[in-house]
């Protein structure tokens, strides 16, 4: 296989998805300094309807992956919010955003980018009432904190849009940027490397085709961005719109180290709905799609035959790609200097601490975020790779430890 033809099918890939993952980063920026958690935990208290919609309406916009919503969604419930909206925000978050929606829409039409987020509200809205039903928790008003740890709330609008655009083109590319590329590459070796005959046969069974799905997504991880481009790729290869959709909703919303930390916080019984409300509307919203809507409002849009595209690269698509590409490299060199940072010689002043549920950088933020509000600490260092916490300072390290898990992660001491 010529290497020119897999690099064109890479690029036209990232060329169709680039202008809109840079919109979404930019909106991302702007949730994030215009939407403060301490809001959001006013409002996601109680088992009721009310609760449980406005978890789910909140979730769909935001751009968190099921490893970035999971400690959000344990620190939300720990300063109050109920299991039943935590529930509701967790299902809906990962399995939508604005970049995805936005992503999805470039690569596989309107009708995926509106019936996404319908498929994650309605999900949302049914597993939290289920949990509120089944396996409620009771939280008096007095438990809700409502500090709000606001420092910009005062910031003049230019250094919020400032804010907005860094936290978008920096901590979103950090976040999700491996987990992008990794979905592009896979993407690229299908479209290349897998034959067409390969999903004929499972083209008349659709609904084995989606527990297949199923089965194969859940385990694995991967961004809702990230899965867009997979699920053209295997639609281009045979698998019909309501299978790709399966991954769509499926993959970004669960895996096995989600799973496992949400049945240690939340218990068995809502972690089994929370994983059970996944899977019922991937799979009806994947049978609606196949046999209820018309087939072709899930036509590919622009990219029908790969291999002929080679001479229709746009250049402002051309010149988004470059400028995401630039902002890939630039988030590896920091994931390095992190890393590197993270190995220098320590101080009597410094102590480690191994961290758990750490997976991408939202959790390193917030890990961060959690230890620098400890009175007495100086420096925080935090690395992803080594699932660990440099901190310098005068400090109770019991109050490090506690602020850590109130974040929604596990932490013990390392003697150095």
């Amino acid at each position: 296989m010529e290497l020119k033809e897999i690099f064109y099918s890479f690029i036209n890939i990232l060329n169709e998805m680039s202008p809109y993952i840079l919109l979404g980063f930019i909106i991302a920026g702007v949730l994030h300094v215009f939407v403060k958690e301490a809001t959001l935990t006013r409002h996601l208290s109680g088992n009721g309807w009310k609760s449980v919609a406005k978890a789910a309406a909140i979730g769909i916009p935001l751009p968190l992956c099921s490893c970035g919503v999971l400690p959000t969604a344990v620190s939300l419930n720990r300063q109050g919010a109920s299991k039943a909206s935590t529930t509701s925000f967790l299902i809906a978050t990962p399995q939508t955003g604005v970049d995805s929606i936005a992503a999805t829409y470039s690569l596989l039409g309107l009708p995926f980018a509106l019936i996404r987020p319908i498929a994650a509200l309605t999900g949302a809205f049914f597993g939290g009432l289920a949990v509120g039903k089944f396996a409620p928790d009771q939280k008096s008003p007095d438990q809700i904190k409502t500090t709000d740890n606001d420092a910009a709330g005062n910031d003049p609008l230019f250094r919020k849009i400032y804010q907005s655009v860094r936290y978008g083109f920096t901590d979103m590319v950090d976040t999700m940027g491996k987990w992008l590329v990794i979905g592009l590459v896979i993407a690229t070796l299908i479209t290349i490397f897998v034959p067409d005959s390969l999903f004929t046969g499972l083209m008349e069974y659709p609904l084995l085709a989606m527990l297949l799905m199923v089965v194969i997504a859940i385990p694995m991880y991967i961004c809702a961005t990230g899965s867009i481009p997979i699920a053209m790729s295997l639609m281009l290869k045979g698998l019909s719109p309501g299978v790709a959709f399966v991954l769509l909703m499926a993959g970004p919303a669960a895996n096995f180290a989600s799973i496992l930390i949400l049945n240690k916080t939340q218990g068995k019984k809502a972690t089994a709905i929370y994983v059970g409300s996944v899977i019922i509307t991937a799979i009806v919203f994947g049978l609606i799609i196949d046999y209820l809507l018309p087939a072709k409002w899930f036509e590919l849009p622009l990219i029908h035959d790969m291999h002929h595209m080679h001479g229709n690269l746009g250049w402002f698509e051309t010149a988004c790609s470059i400028f995401l590409i630039i902002l890939l490299i630039a988030s590896a060199i920091r994931s390095i200097k992190l890393s590197n940072n993270n190995l220098k010689t320590t101080n009597d002043m410094t102590q480690t601490f191994k961290i758990a549920g750490m997976d991408c950088n939202h959790c390193r933020s917030s890990v961060e975020k959690a230890i620098n509000s400890v009175s007495g600490v100086e420096n925080v260092e935090v690395s992803l790779a080594q699932k660990n916490a440099v901190v310098t300072g005068d400090f109770d390290r019991d109050k490090v430890m506690e602020a850590v898990r109130l974040a929604g992660f596990d932490i013990e001491f390392t003697e150095i």
